[in-house]
């Protein structure tokens, strides 16, 4: 018989294994391996500068069936995507995309902008204290240290103990570093002028890996000195204006912004290679690099999740020459939809189907060219910012003695004299009170509003959410302008972007790959929705100051 005692040891045995037999439950091989064939292989994120989300309709019958169409078909369209913020630039919006937040909380307020410390202006990727790779010129004294967040690639390096592998590549600088943040293998962007070559950082290296010095050795860069003329038909491209007009800038030493471009010709006058930046062949190029890259990295080879991100600069360039209703724009998209499609088909091949995870946004869009506006009737126009300093100026000469309360004007933005302010014995908010009340009365001026309002007032919608959504407390001016619709500080040929309204602000959103489903919504989705969509795919921490953005949950599977 069992004593009591001997029953009260094997009662006891029993309840100090029960945890263990639960732990051997709650880690079984097989929910691991579940947790890790949700993740993709590789992640591959793809911004596209500059492109409207009517580029996808108005040339969609043009597309093949295996880029934009892909992506729309087989994967999920988000059709009604915003920035949530001003200023609608490049910087921004690649460390938006990337952070999951806007430059209220990652510090990239703009391309450049003014430094209220060193009272000069500061390039967003700028480092003094890196070296260029892969040149002598100064183009590669690069990195990500102003902006202050994580994005998703350092959270996935993070996550996998720094396994996983992150490359970043542009024909900009900006788009390729600031996507891969902080903690990335390498980030490779185009030096043009009398080099062609792509470069890198001692940021991230100390020399060019031997795959980037084989590609810079080749013919590529060269052999896309070329004609430039229309993929198909100009006859055809019923989807934009004539080619011949007034609204495009064009190329130095053509008389005409008309097809076709002779590039080897016209390289000379136009910054040497720098003229393939503002041709879809820069697009070519970028295409070119990042398939090399996908080998010569080896992304995607493993279990552990890599991230790719890649940025198609040309766009931007043309879109700023030639205007967005230009020739030049549709030929643009109607040739990356074949440079998307063979990218998709090397990552078929190399990844494999199925394995991947790619998103395709922007990072602004653009308006069209206000003369052009101005002679179909629309409201539209240039802004005189001669004009308007001047009756600044004499007004605060006017209203408080001096005219040197004034320190920069940039981006929109008053930085005022605080100094100055102090010296004369004046608040600051009422200085900039009354400074917003009196340039609201500038013809060019829409709406105005104060750094104090921006601090001490929560605004949820409107014009006014997007500049507080872009109010950096430490780097944002003391008065904030806003502009007419339609209205740019620009010359009257070619374009540009900035504001908050939807022709700046409406891009594409399309994901398709392993994990995502397949669908389209008209519900309103923000910029800071795609790094926690993405991190929730990995299975990876949000970035550390995504605190606004959300998972997108109809998107995944």
């Amino acid at each position: 018989m069992i004593s009591m005692r001997q029953l009260f040891h094997l009662i006891l045995m029993v309840i100090l294994t029960m945890p263990c037999v639960a732990q051997q439950n709650i880690s079984k091989p097989s929910e691991k391996n579940a947790i890790s064939q949700k993740q993709p292989k590789l992640l591959v994120g793809i911004v596209v500068d500059q492109m409207r989300y009517d580029y996808l309709t108005r040339f969609y019958n043009k597309y093949g069936e295996g880029g934009f169409k892909r992506m729309m078909n087989e994967g999920f369209n988000c059709e009604n995507h915003h920035f949530n913020y001003i200023p609608t630039y490049t910087g921004p919006g690649h460390a938006s995309i990337y952070t999951g937040t806007t430059p209220k909380y990652h510090g990239i307020i703009a391309n450049d902008w003014y430094d209220k410390s060193t009272k000069e202006s500061v390039y967003c990727a700028g480092d003094n204290s890196v070296e260029s790779i892969g040149t002598t010129d100064d183009a590669g004294k690069m990195s990500p240290h102003r902006m202050v967040a994580t994005t998703f690639a350092d959270e996935n390096k993070l996550f996998t103990q720094m396994k996983g592998k992150t490359i970043g590549i542009s024909i900009k600088d900006r788009g390729a570093i600031l996507p891969a943040g902080h903690t990335a293998n390498a980030a490779y962007w185009f030096h043009g002028k009398n080099e062609g070559v792509f470069i890198s950082s001692s940021f991230y290296m100390k020399e060019l890996p031997q795959w980037v010095k084989k590609f810079n050795k080749s013919n590529i860069v060269e052999s896309y000195l070329k004609e430039w003329n229309t993929l198909y038909d100009i006859n055809t491209y019923t989807e934009s204006g004539s080619d011949l007009n007034d609204f495009e800038e064009g190329f130095k030493g053509k008389e005409t912004a008309t097809f076709p471009y002779d590039l080897k010709a016209l390289k000379e006058t136009n910054g040497g290679f720098d003229i393939l930046k503002a041709t879809p062949y820069g697009n070519s190029l970028t295409a070119d690099f990042a398939i090399m890259a996908i080998e010569g990295e080896q992304l995607g080879q493993d279990a552990i999740s890599d991230v790719l991100t890649v940025s198609f600069s040309s766009p931007d360039y043309i879109g700023h020459n030639f205007g967005v209703n230009s020739k030049e724009i549709e030929d643009t998209y109607l040739r990356l939809d074949l440079d998307l499609e063979r990218f998709f088909k090397v990552l078929d091949e190399k990844v494999g189907k199925g394995e991947y995870t790619v998103f395709l946004t922007a990072d602004h869009g653009a308006v069209h060219v206000p003369s052009y506006l101005e002679s179909v009737k629309i409201p539209a126009g240039y802004v005189n910012n001669k004009s308007s300093r001047s009756s600044l100026e004499a007004f605060l000469k006017e209203a408080f003695g001096s005219s040197d309360l004034i320190e920069n004007i940039s981006n929109n933005q008053i930085f005022l004299n605080k100094a100055t302010i102090k010296s004369l014995d004046l608040e600051l908010d009422d200085v900039e009170e009354a400074i917003a009340n009196e340039v609201i009365n500038y013809e060019d001026i829409f709406k105005v509003y104060t750094a104090t309002a921006m601090n001490q007032t929560s605004f949820s919608d409107g014009i006014e959410h997007l500049l507080q959504n872009g109010f950096n407390q430490k780097r944002s001016g003391d008065i904030l302008l806003v502009g007419k619709p339609g209205f740019i500080s620009y010359h009257r040929k070619g374009t540009t972007h900035g504001s908050g309204y939807n022709y700046d602000t409406h891009v594409p959103l399309l994901f398709f790959g392993k994990g995502i489903a397949k669908g389209h919504t008209l519900k309103k989705t923000a910029v800071s929705d795609i790094s926690p969509t993405v991190s929730a795919l990995l299975s990876i921490s949000f970035p550390n100051s995504s605190i606004t953005g959300n998972p997108l949950e109809f998107v995944l599977e």
